[in-house]
C-alpha cells in the first residue's frame, strides 16, 4: 500500500474484496511498533457485526476505496482479537497465516515479527 497516505485518512473508507463485493468499513488502523508504518486495518463488517483484520499489504488505495485482494469469506473469518487494544506477536503471526502471507523479517526477533507487534489503533473511531 502507499506509505504516504495518512492512517487516518483511512478511517471511515468502504472496503471491498478481489472480486468488488463490500465487506465494510474501516474502523481502525494498526501501525507496526517498529516502523510506524501502518500494517493491518480493522474492517467493520455491518452493523452489528465484529471488525475483520485484513493486511494493509497487499490492500490498496483505489480513490475513496480500499480494495483488499481477498475472497470475502476469507476476510469474515480472520482472527477476532476485538478492536482498540495492541496487536501481540501472536496474533499478528496468527493473522499473517489466515492470509498465507509471509512474515516480513522472519527470524529477526524472538517471535519472527519485527517490533515485537503492531500498535493500537490510530486515529480510531
Amino acid at each position: 500500500m502507499q506509505t504516504e497516505i495518512d492512517p487516518r485518512s483511512l478511517i471511515g473508507r468502504k472496503a471491498f474484496d478481489r472480486d468488488g463485493a463490500r465487506i465494510g468499513t474501516v474502523d481502525e488502523v494498526y501501525l507496526d511498533d517498529a516502523t510506524g508504518e501502518p500494517e493491518w486495518a480493522a474492517v467493520r463488517t455491518g452493523l452489528f457485526s465484529r471488525d475483520a483484520f485484513v493486511p494493509l499489504e497487499p490492500s490498496e488505495l483505489d480513490g475513496d476505496v480500499l480494495r483488499i485482494p481477498f475472497e470475502r469469506a476469507l476476510i469474515k473469518d480472520a482472527p477476532d482479537f476485538g478492536v482498540g487494544r495492541h496487536l501481540s506477536p501472536e496474533q499478528e503471526l496468527q493473522l499473517y497465516n489466515h492470509y498465507g502471507l509471509d512474515v516480513p523479517g522472519a527470524g529477526e526477533g524472538p517471535s519472527g515479527v519485527p517490533g515485537g507487534g503492531s500498535g493500537g489503533p490510530s486515529g480510531g473511531t
